[in-house]
């Protein structure tokens, strides 16, 4: 039944009406906003897929590794100085807000870089390179220390750390990369991999490569000028004893007792340095009886080419050491 106005108010029917106008209003604006606010997410999501990653890394063979894989997708940054060792240095704290803001942090384990245990870093940023391997990390006998240059004094601690010259390992480091690079941007995935399959061959190579060298005289001693080459050694049989020197150093009359120490039951005829050695170093160890070759870990950017190219020239240079290999 309907009931009509008095002249004063609207009847029940017409009040009806209204209410129904004002709800359909009503949905129609939630509906809006709904939409507008999706367009709003969708569009941001999308922004966020095609900016670029800003990637900070603790050392020179893991920022190749990642521009290797992510290519334009990522700004790799490897903000130490050229004239330092990595593995010591210690950034400001310019730097280390540089690294807190980044959208990945590429670490690469074996307790390298020991100023990440010293300062805050978001955690589920950061990537261990090598942490697929942990169980194969190699424990040195003793600590070492000893100082050079503006870095001072430093250690090496019985955790051996240059894992990256082992290129079988290498390899590994790099999938942790393309994993890494996958899980932020899974858009890019069929990318990231494609690329790390590409440099995965690459270091496979240079693991083959080096192994037909030494194959025919693995049991040749060498001595090397830094305790940096355990994983080396280790990957491709070779027995080597440590010293430590520096390449842009003359060795002393006590660093030369101590090598005369060491070849009384290690009779090498080679040394290999990380770096060009200075010319009186090379000529102190003729007269002894020993060459100098160079093998480059580059842990620091080189002056000259990259990486890869680096490591070729490493492969060269240990031709003169195993001259009866077969190429």
């Amino acid at each position: 039944m309907e009931y009509w106005s008095n002249g004063k108010g609207l009847t029940s029917s017409m009040r009806m009406q209204n209410i129904i106008s004002v709800s359909k209003g009503l949905a129609f604006v939630c509906f809006s906003v709904v939409t507008i606010a999706s367009l709003m997410l969708f569009s941001t999501a999308t922004a966020d897929e095609s900016e670029k990653l800003t990637i900070y890394v603790v050392n020179y063979p893991l920022q190749y590794f990642a521009e290797r894989i992510a290519v334009e997708h990522a700004r790799v940054v490897f903000p130490a100085p050229a004239d330092v060792d990595p593995a010591y240095w210690m950034p400001d704290e310019k730097t280390i807000s540089e690294y807190q803001r980044a959208d990945l942090i590429l670490l690469n384990g074996a307790n390298y870089a020991k100023w990440v245990n010293k300062v805050s870093l978001p955690r589920f940023r950061m990537v261990n390179t090598s942490a697929a391997f942990k169980d194969r990390y190699i424990e040195t006998a003793e600590i070492l220390t000893h100082s050079h240059g503006a870095e001072g004094e430093h250690g090496h601690e019985a955790l051996a750390f240059t894992t990256w010259i082992d290129f079988s390992l290498a390899a590994e480091q790099a999938e942790a990369i393309a994993k890494a690079l996958s899980r932020t941007r899974p858009a890019l995935r069929d990318t990231f991999q494609k690329n790390y399959e590409e440099l995965k061959r690459e270091l496979l190579k240079l693991d083959r490569d080096i192994k037909e060298v030494v194959s025919k005289e693995q049991s040749r001693v060498l001595v090397v000028s830094h305790p940096v080459y355990d994983y080396f050694a280790r990957g491709y049989g070779l027995n080597i004893r440590s010293v430590h020197w520096e390449p842009d150093e003359i060795p002393t009359t006590a660093q030369m007792v101590e090598l005369h120490t060491i070849l009384k039951d290690h009779q090498a005829k080679w040394m290999i340095w990380e770096g060009e050695p200075a010319k009186e170093a090379v000529e102190r160890l003729k007269t002894i009886g020993i060459q100098s070759v160079v093998f480059d870990p580059c842990g620091n950017a080189p002056n000259q080419g990259d990486f890869m190219s680096v490591m070729r020239q490493n492969i060269e240079n240990l031709k003169e050491v195993f001259p009866q290999s077969r190429w």
